[in-house]
């Protein structure tokens, strides 16, 4: 059977590309903050952990490869965001976003890589944000954390060339998921998470000579400024 790892797998885009994955016939396991009892498939293994702290990202590896011996896909899609400006957001945001948005994808990945170069056709996906390449007000050190997400698969893809592991930066824009709740914008202006799961499947379905290096998705009218 084949195993996807996707981090924060419970809400918006990461809760779509679960859920996907197991339509598919895959094993799934996920990572969360807190769990959702509402959420369940018979191949689907949910593990409670704050990727933010470095101990609970080595628990999370453990508990995946201590039961398997590969990893087909790995989503590294755990996310906050906390807006202010650099000069005057909360002291800790930084710190915050950067464990969260960056270092979660750097440390987890580290250490599954043994397990993903034993698949067949090996792929690792990172949800970056339109964020990583066009700064906005109030962006913060959210912008700074996604720009640093974007420069790591970057290096990724490169470095993993040799072993044929394909590395996707995935790049939504305004999505519809927990960020935007209470907002008076008509769900037309966002996207809908299951259209970025349903991406990420098409990209993981190419040959495996094939990668897109860069899924760039926006709003049909264009980013919410």
């Amino acid at each position: 059977m084949k195993i996807a790892v996707i981090t924060g797998g419970t809400k918006g885009i990461g809760r779509a590309i679960s859920t996907l994955f197991l339509e598919k016939g895959f094993k799934v396991y996920i990572s969360a903050r807190s769990l959702d009892i509402d959420f369940h498939h018979p191949n689907l293994v949910m593990f409670k952990a704050d990727l933010a702290i470095k101990e609970n990202i080595t628990a999370f590896a453990q508990f995946i490869t201590q039961s398997e011996g590969h990893i087909d896909v790995l989503v590294n899609n755990v996310g906050v965001f906390l807006p202010g400006k650099l000069t005057e957001e909360p002291e800790g945001n930084f710190e915050v976003m950067l464990n969260t948005n960056l270092a979660s994808t750097y440390h987890l990945t580290r250490a599954l890589f043994p397990f993903i170069k034993n698949a067949e056709q090996p792929y690792i996906f990172n949800i970056c944000s339109t964020a990583s390449i066009t700064p906005y007000l109030n962006g913060g050190s959210y912008c700074i954390s996604k720009y640093a997400q974007y420069g790591l698969t970057k290096v990724l893809r490169e470095e993993l060339k040799e072993y044929n592991i394909r590395v996707s930066a995935v790049m939504p824009g305004a999505t519809l998921t927990d960020s935007w709740s209470g907002t008076d914008l008509p769900e037309q202006r966002f996207i809908d998470p299951n259209s970025v799961a349903q991406m990420i499947y098409t990209a993981y379905q190419l040959p495996g000579n094939v990668v897109l290096e860069e899924i760039l998705i926006r709003p049909m009218d264009g980013d919410i400024s």
